[in-house]
């Protein structure tokens, strides 16, 4: 029988979270004869290929494993896209969990309304988040809350559904972009070929940094990798709202909301996270419009 949904994993250095993910999407309550699992092991050093090939003969599913040398995320993503046989694509992070009803919910969701593209799950709250962690993640949720729109702010593809004709209509990922903006990227083109992004009604759950460092080293990657989005096609975002003081005034604006939401005082450092990130990001962005023109 031929699987309904691909689930696309494409990870790098996910030996500490990968086998929770699995484990998650072992859980499913869809029929598992119709889903695949797709894993792109881009270049790992740790041990997360071991642990995929440790946990492959538990899934009761059909499996395919990819490991290469890395070449970056749009290129391990179009492996996803070239070998899927499924009707959609469901894009799993390695440190991502997914809740029972999780690709259920998103398969009669896309089912349902046959002229969406990409649909996207919102984010749930982890317990036992450290300060850092709970800061990062409580801004997407007060997104989700608001309804934002997937017009207005691009979906990522960590607990997205594709659908398979609409990412291969435009050409799948652009294979030149192998850090970050892979997916905004994709998501503006199948928009552009007149395919709508929605929400989906399920949620999933993401591990987030808990450090400063870590926090500080994950948005200056952004901010490198969105140099090159910006300079593909500047309609996506405006990187003049990508500041410090913009960040400081939009984290004073989310604290009223959070702490509303949480009842927790660790929101009130929001308006200097906003500003540690956003300086993380300029530094990036900065950085790779230095390298550019010091190699060009």
């Amino acid at each position: 029988m031929k699987p309904k949904v691909s689930i696309g994993i494409c990870v790098r250095n996910c030996e500490s979270s990968l086998e929770e993910t699995i484990n998650s999407i072992i859980d499913q309550d869809f029929p598992h004869e119709l889903m695949e699992v797709i894993f792109v092991d881009d270049g790992s050093e740790d041990g997360t290929l071991q642990v995929i090939l440790d946990c492959a003969s538990t899934i009761d599913m059909r499996v395919r494993i990819f490991h290469e040398e890395w070449r970056g995320l749009g290129p391990a993503r179009n492996v996803v896209v070239s070998n899927a046989s499924g009707k959609y694509i469901i894009w799993v992070d390695g440190d991502m969990t997914l809740p029972r009803d999780h690709v259920r919910k998103q398969v009669e969701f896309m089912d349902k309304n046959h002229k969406i593209g990409i649909a996207k799950a919102k984010y749930g709250m982890r317990s036992g988040e450290n300060a850092v962690s709970f800061l990062e993640n409580i801004v997407f949720v007060l997104y989700d809350c608001k309804e934002v729109s997937l017009n207005e702010k691009l979906p990522g593809t960590g607990g997205s559904i594709y659908r398979v004709n609409a990412i291969r209509e435009v050409g799948g990922f652009d294979y030149r972009m192998k850090g970050v903006g892979e997916d905004q990227d994709a998501a503006y083109r199948v928009k552009a070929a007149g395919w709508l992004l929605d929400r989906s009604p399920t949620i999933f759950y993401e591990k987030r940094v808990d450090t400063w460092k870590k926090l500080w080293n994950k948005y200056s990657w952004y901010g490198y990798g969105d140099h090159d989005l910006f300079r593909k096609n500047r309609n996506i975002f405006s990187p003049y709202r990508m500041n410090p003081i913009a960040g400081f005034v939009a984290g004073a604006l989310h604290t009223p909301e959070a702490l509303r939401l949480t009842h927790r005082r660790s929101v009130f450092l929001l308006p200097f996270h906003f500003a540690l990130k956003m300086t993380a990001w300029c530094f990036g962005f900065t950085k790779r419009a230095h390298d550019l023109s010091y190699n060009g």
